[in-house]
């Protein structure tokens, strides 16, 4: 068993706050075109936040939950900071759990 499971779990949970706490949680969700895009992180069809709400956070909790193969890489942090370049004090807890998400994700190298 990975034993970054439950740091990366508590992980998505931080990242989660942090959006809500931002104010960029939906209870809305994108229809269904958006979320079929095939763009990274959706940049067509849908902003950053909705992409990490109804996209990255559900499919890394059935990852983590099914035992299913985790990434090898992750460039979420490097994306937020060309999302909010200008505002990375009003996002700057985002920004943070979103780094060491990434960081989680590579130490298993």
């Amino acid at each position: 068993m990975d034993s970054r499971l439950s740091a990366l779990a508590d992980q998505l949970l931080l990242i989660e706050r942090e959006l809500r706490v931002l104010g960029f949680w939906s209870v809305e969700a994108p229809s269904a075109e958006a979320l079929a895009s095939v763009q990274p992180f959706c940049v067509d069809t849908m902003s950053f936040e909705a992409w990490l709400q109804w996209l990255f956070l559900p499919r890394m909790k059935v990852l983590l939950e099914s035992g299913g193969p985790l990434p090898t890489a992750s460039g979420i942090r490097e994306m937020a900071d060309m999302r909010y370049r200008g505002r990375e004090a009003e996002v700057l807890g985002l920004l943070r759990e979103l780094e060491t998400f990434d960081r989680l994700i590579k130490s298993a190298h």
